[in-house]
């Protein structure tokens, strides 16, 4: 190798070196600035994030109920009281994903009938349930969504298809799942998992702005909201 070769080569590694360091400085001045903006805009010690989900999921045309954890209001009773409304309008098997807690669909009434995805139902079969019910990973004050987790270790949520293709969707919520902003939501989830992200029933206006619902999902979204963290 030339002289003038190796002062080339040793010239561009002390100008990348040189580089790295500017590098270095300037993450160590960017952590170094003073951040006194509002990092989130519903801190919890401060707001009532449950009561802003409620409003926000509402504004979104969901259906709305805050539960009770025992009692005549309780959520058991609850499940069973929507249940029943939405097969004598719909009649149809509900479907029910694994690992639903059991207890949810203690009080249930004989008429109605329990589905399994196991094996998989096929997109047409889905579409003749009546509904399903779902819990959640995490839901969002501020946006009013709810998030799904799929995949095994996701209990009580399914597939991303068993919310998508029935025309109603009723989905229990714990007040302990519920984060003020989307930042604070996706620190709890696993990134490796599929998500589904719901915010109100299905709903579009593509077309000359009319909203017509139901097109990418359910047309009915019923949130049971109850304050019982043993719920899952």
């Amino acid at each position: 190798m030339s002289a003038t070769a190796r002062d080339q080569i040793l010239a561009r590694i002390r100008a990348a070196n040189r580089a790295a360091a500017h590098d270095a400085d300037a993450d160590a001045a960017y952590e170094a600035l003073s951040r006194r903006y509002l990092r989130a805009h519903h801190d919890p010690a401060g707001h009532d994030i449950a009561a802003l989900f409620a409003e926000r999921a509402a504004d979104y045309r969901a259906v709305v109920e805050r539960v009770a954890e025992s009692g005549p209001a309780s959520l058991v009773t609850a499940v069973a009281r929507v249940l029943a409304a939405r097969a004598a309008a719909a009649p149809g098997p509900v479907l029910v994903p694994d690992g639903l807690p059991a207890g949810w669909l203690a009080e249930l009434p004989g008429e109605i009938t329990l589905a399994r995805d196991e094996p998989p139902l096929s997109a047409a079969e889905l579409d003749r349930m009546s509904g399903v019910v779902t819990g959640c990973a995490v839901a969002v004050a501020e946006t009013g969504t709810i998030i799904l987790e799929h995949g095994p270790g996701a209990p009580g949520q399914g597939r991303r298809a068993l919310t998508l293709v029935p025309d109603f969707h009723l989905v229990v919520v714990r007040e302990d799942q519920i984060a003020a902003d989307l930042a604070d939501a996706f620190a709890r989830l696993d990134p490796a998992r599929p998500h589904t992200l719901i915010s109100g029933p299905s709903a579009t206006s593509d077309i000359e702005l009319i909203r017509v619902e139901g097109v990418h999902g359910p047309r009915n979204l019923h949130i049971l909201l109850t304050p019982d963290p043993g719920a899952s």
